[in-house]
């Protein structure tokens, strides 16, 4: 029974592992394929025999703009999106709100709403207040999918604060705001977090607003670099290899540091 049991364990770990490479083997192969001179992806080497950092000399040279317009625009959608999103968020899990679940509702169903059919909407709209072609623009546009998200997943953990905390503050003389800000915000700092993480991450990768919203080479993010780039270097893959692997590093690495908080954000709903 014992030889069964482990023999079915190192099954189990075996296909994991497996499974693992299938879905991680894209990600070898953009690094692989950025320390390679030139080519197609296609024909690059399984291992880069010798490897060549040009690739990288030339993304940094021609897309490091665009990467600190994409750093702007996703520091500037979690300011904005936590701003709007946490007083909304504690309003639908703490008061007695008419029409809350048609609310809740609708929130579900921005989820749904393609982003074309958003970025469509949104560019009569900018066009006629002047902020298509601005940062400004690009951070309300990627707010709008971002704000529906956060308020569901911070609503959902503050349903788990209890009443007595915030009944103590309003007793000892706290406004509904002192409390909210006080005592409510720090208690939720893993919900603020895992909001904060996902909003950042959806502004970063946006693509369809981004294309839709601007065409100043000044206000492009670092996604529209990567798609004009691969039009103009479809035969060299080792620079845009490597514009797309500089791209992933902010994420990569806020995922590394903050994987704690959105574990515990997202279940913490969840627990009474």
């Amino acid at each position: 029974m014992i030889t069964t049991t482990r023999t079915r364990r190192a099954l189990h770990t075996a296909f994991g592992i497996l499974l693992l490479a299938l879905m991680l083997f894209p990600v070898y192969w953009m690094v692989n394929t950025s320390f390679q001179g030139g080519g197609t992806a296609a024909s690059s080497a399984f291992f880069p025999t010798d490897p060549t950092l040009d690739g990288y000399r030339l993304a940094f040279s021609q897309q490091l703009p665009r990467l600190g317009v994409s750093l702007v625009v996703a520091l500037g959608t979690v300011l904005l999106t936590l701003a709007i999103a946490a007083p909304a968020a504690y309003a639908v899990a703490k008061f007695a709100l008419r029409g809350k679940g048609v609310f809740m509702f609708a929130l579900l169903l921005a989820q749904m709403i393609p982003g074309i059919v958003i970025a469509n909407s949104l560019y009569t709209l900018f066009n006629d207040l002047r902020i298509v072609n601005t940062i400004p623009g690009l951070i309300l546009a990627d707010a709008t999918h971002a704000v529906p998200f956060a308020i569901l997943i911070m609503s959902a953990f503050m349903r788990s604060i209890p009443d007595s905390i915030v009944e103590a503050a309003r007793v000892d003389g706290a406004t509904q705001f002192r409390a909210f800000w006080s005592i409510v915000l720090p208690v939720s700092r893993n919900a603020l977090i895992t909001a904060g993480l996902f909003s950042f991450l959806f502004a970063w990768s946006d693509f369809i607003f981004a294309l839709t919203l601007t065409t100043d080479e000044s206000v492009k993010p670092i996604t529209l670099g990567i798609y004009n780039y691969l039009q103009g270097n479809v035969q060299s893959w080792g620079p845009v290899m490597a514009t797309a692997v500089i791209a992933s590093i902010p994420a990569l690495v806020l995922l590394i540091f903050a994987q704690r908080y959105i574990a515990a954000g997202a279940a913490g709903g969840a627990v009474k």
